[in-house]
């Protein structure tokens, strides 16, 4: 089964010969190696690259572990580079190999090197590849499947696909188990093996429980505030645990580090400044969040509002929580102030967006309540609300425009109003 990736393989494309290193970065497992080894290199032979003009290195394969020694990878490369046409370097967790950046960067010069990288870790966060790459690293971020990419290999209706996405997410894995619990098995198995397993050797947790009764807490909070603060005083009082909030926001960063959880920032929309604490977090993949707590708590106002967030992120939008203040009076005449909530504030570029994720609108009330925010902006920007609800995408008397969550994920110029 060929799972095409076309958005991260057209970024990979059109950054070909950029004198820079490409840097791809994503969660474990969710297709990084497949898109480098399988569908460019394809792609390059398609294109009439000589095989032999393709270095291709899994480090993550122990029969490569003499090439994590820097001079035994350099040596290996430059063995396979015999005459002067274009040669591609494909390297898979390329953070395995000691001073990695000293290795890609001594191809930085080469003109007839083209070097792709993989890694699963901090060390290729955007903000690092600046550093370490003297400005020559251009990360190309990949997710896990978006819905648009499930349903290309789906076999069955939207509406069973997208409660098989809400329930097991979109690792590429998934897609090729058909029974129920192996697909429980195979995230529960990830989760505790994998990525667990990785964090606690990578940065040496001792107290692993606190760790894990924390991803507990925000996989059961997903579309709610998360404070540091309050988690502290609650392991305190409720756990008997010492856990302090340096400890707890040390852990949110690493969560962040190795992709599971991305962090949605509060934006205080006319006061156009941030809010840094509380914010809100979401599972870069639904399913490793459900396999967390069990299968249980399948709220699917939250979930929808996690799988809104993620196909933004995929869409390379950068997303926050807005916030809309709102000064009143109370029947007494006494002065009121009130923070009304817009699910996500998108921002790419000179563009804006502000969205809100709501399962449905049964009354009016309902209605008046999911729209109030939205109507309190002073803005031109578009603003939109996603409901499942089966409507055909309309605007209403105010210019907000409602929109069916099929037509949002299987739509990718869905934003264009």
């Amino acid at each position: 089964m060929e799972i095409k990736r076309d958005i991260y393989l057209k970024q990979l494309i059109d950054s070909k010969h950029n004198d820079m290193i490409k840097i791809i970065t994503g969660m474990r497992r969710c297709g990084k190696s497949y898109l480098l080894f399988t569908l460019f290199y394809n792609y390059l032979i398609e294109e009439g690259v000589d095989e032999n003009h393709i270095i291709q290195v899994d480090l993550e394969d122990r029969r490569n572990k003499a090439l994590r020694n820097p001079d035994a990878l350099l040596e290996y490369i430059d063995g396979k580079m015999t005459d002067s046409q274009m040669y591609y370097i494909l390297l898979d967790e390329v953070q395995h190999v000691n001073e990695f950046e000293d290795v890609l960067n001594s191809y930085l010069k080469v003109k007839n090197a083209d070097v792709y990288v993989t890694g699963s870790n901090s060390k290729f966060l955007s903000k690092d590849v600046i550093t370490e790459f003297r400005g020559r690293g251009e990360e190309i971020k990949v997710f896990p499947l978006c819905f648009r990419e499930f349903m290309s290999v789906y076999n069955g209706s939207r509406e069973q696909a997208l409660e098989e996405y809400m329930t097991y997410g979109g690792l590429p894995q998934i897609v090729t188990l058909f029974d129920e619990t192996k697909k429980m098995e195979y995230l529960n198995s990830l989760f505790e093996k994998v990525y667990l397993t990785d964090i606690k050797e990578r940065y040496k947790i001792r107290n692993d429980s606190d760790l894990e009764e924390l991803i507990d807490v925000v996989a059961s909070s997903v579309g709610g505030l998360i404070n540091p603060i309050k988690i502290e005083n609650t392991f305190a009082t409720v756990k008997h645990s010492k856990i302090s909030y340096n400890t707890i926001k040390n852990y949110l960063d690493i969560l962040q580090d190795v992709f599971l959880l991305e962090k949605s920032v509060r934006y205080d929309i006319k006061g156009r400044k941030y809010i840094d604490t509380p914010a809100k977090y979401y599972f870069s993949d639904i399913g490793l969040r459900n396999a967390r707590i069990n299968f249980r708590q399948q709220e699917v106002t939250h979930l929808m509002e996690n799988m809104v967030y993620n196909e933004l992120r995929v869409r390379g939008l950068a997303v926050d929580v807005g916030v809309v203040v709102l000064n009143t009076k109370n029947e007494q005449g006494i002065s009121q102030r009130k923070q009304l909530e817009v699910d996500f504030v998108c921002n790419q570029g000179s563009k804006r967006f502000y969205i809100q994720s709501a399962l449905r609108l049964p009354t009016k009330e309902k209605r008046e309540q999911e729209l109030r925010s939205l109507k309190n902006i002073d803005d031109s920007f578009l603003k939109f609300v996603i409901t499942e609800e089966p409507i055909k995408k309309y605007h209403d008397d105010s210019g907000i425009i409602f929109m069916n969550i099929y037509e949002f994920l299987m739509d990718k110029e869905s934003l264009k109003g």
